[in-house]
């Protein structure tokens, strides 16, 4: 096999070999193949995609480069959630101990930063002490015995996909849906579940801006996810604006613990439970949407699912009670006229963040716990001039102005009235 002869013959529109494939994969992750020659690949890929054959032998060869979870033994349903990207998407933080709470198993994989979007793992280690790096066989102990974990992609999990992931972040190949597909699809899969419900963001903070591509991206996810025995269902939600009132760090954390206790923002709750709902009905806990609602309502008002947070938390090494978000500066980002917001550009404001210290530019950059900003006003609302629009905030003042400079253009106002549908049909 030689790396270049299949870089040019992707390039040139063919497929590649299930032999070859498993040769250079296998020969990146041992540094038989350096960064340089796998860009190569990636960018071929990125060009001009791959046959429904390829994408599953990409996700065998990510599935079967390390270990497997299994869960066999449970007598309840093991299933997992995912959400493709978004700006302010902490749903993972709520739905693990909701759905835990209502009897159901949930093993998931987690994501870091990718692009402008958050990583959930970056987000729950602003909780001083909490593991995420942890071996399968303690972490399947641990969802045993508290029903939920959120684990990073260590080296036993699908370490192909871990290092292809994170080469993916600094070459400008993230949209590609073949390699968004095997990513996503060999870490779930690995996982062990029986279902699995992804939330696929669609709009100008998305991925897949439009429809038509957020669609051809879910449809081959949930073709794999059929094609290994996965039961997958879909939703579809709108990234034309930041998800919740918070967008960063540890603030994200603290949303979600104000949803868990009945008083978060009403879009992420929605998500939330349009998710969850997906769940339940799959695992038989629930036979529609509005049954689920009511069950999971009262979780939450009954402290149950809190409960259940602070115990993956705890469990995990995180200690809540030592968490300090403060940030050391803080500015505000204010209207410049009167009228109504009309759009936001969530791609810029997720750049914004990644300057602020939310994201990484570089593999090895260090994040900011208490970096982010707060959103007063979403599309549709009508401001006065002046009003402040966005709260910005993090530890170093350099990066707040950067950040800043991004995102207080972000924002269109005008005179038309305007609705916001947070789900597409």
């Amino acid at each position: 096999m030689n790396p270049n002869d299949i870089i040019a013959a992707k390039n040139s529109g063919k497929s590649i070999p299930t032999q070859d494939l498993h040769s250079f994969i296998s020969g990146y992750v041992e540094d038989r193949i350096d960064d340089t020659t796998m860009t190569g690949l990636l960018k071929a890929i990125f060009d001009h995609g791959m046959t429904h054959d390829e994408i599953y032998t990409l996700v065998d060869i990510m599935i079967h480069s390390g270990k497997q979870m299994h869960f066999e033994h449970l007598d309840e349903y093991v299933c997992d959630k995912h959400s493709i990207g978004g700006v302010g998407d902490k749903t993972s933080l709520i739905i693990a101990p909701l759905l835990a709470t209502a009897g159901l198993y949930l093993p998931m994989i987690a994501g870091r930063s990718l692009g402008h979007t958050g990583g959930t793992l970056d987000k729950l280690e602003t909780i001083p002490g909490f593991r995420a790096d942890i071996p399968i066989v303690e972490f399947q102990k641990l969802v045993k015995n508290n029903h939920c974990g959120i684990l990073a992609q260590t080296s036993e999990i699908c370490p192909a996909d871990g290092k292809i992931y994170a080469l993916r972040d600094v070459t400008g190949t993230i949209a590609s849906v073949p390699l968004i597909v095997g990513s996503i699809m060999s870490k779930k899969i690995a996982e062990g579940i029986q279902g699995l419900v992804l939330d696929i963001k669609v709009g100008n903070g998305a991925f897949m801006p439009t429809l038509e591509k957020a669609t051809e991206l879910a449809e081959m996810l949930k073709e794999v996810g059929e094609h290994f025995g996965v039961k997958t269902d879909l939703v579809y939600s709108n990234m034309d604006q930041p998800l919740g009132r918070f967008s960063g760090m540890g603030c994200e954390v603290q949303e979600a613990i104000d949803c868990l206790h009945s008083e978060g923002p009403e879009d992420t709750t929605a998500v939330c439970f349009k998710l969850a709902s997906k769940l339940m009905i799959q695992s038989g806990k629930a036979k529609d949407e509005a049954e689920s609602n009511s069950i999971l309502n009262t979780l939450i008002e009954n402290g149950s699912a809190y409960e259940k947070f602070e115990m993956m938390i705890a469990a995990q090494g995180g200690d809540l009670n030592a968490c300090d978000f403060s940030p050391a500066y803080t500015l505000e980002i204010i209207a410049e006229k009167s009228g109504i917001i009309q759009s936001m550009d969530t791609t810029q404001i997720g750049w914004g963040l990644v300057d602020m210290g939310c994201g990484r530019k570089q593999k090895d950059d260090i994040l900011d716990p208490s970096a982010g900003l707060e959103c007063h006003h979403k599309i549709g609302d009508d401001v006065k001039k002046g009003d402040v629009l966005f709260t910005c905030f993090c530890h170093d003042e350099e990066k707040l102005k950067m950040g800043v400079e991004k995102i207080t253009n972000s924002v269109i106002i005008g005179y038309e009235e305007v609705e916001f549908s947070l789900f597409y049909n």
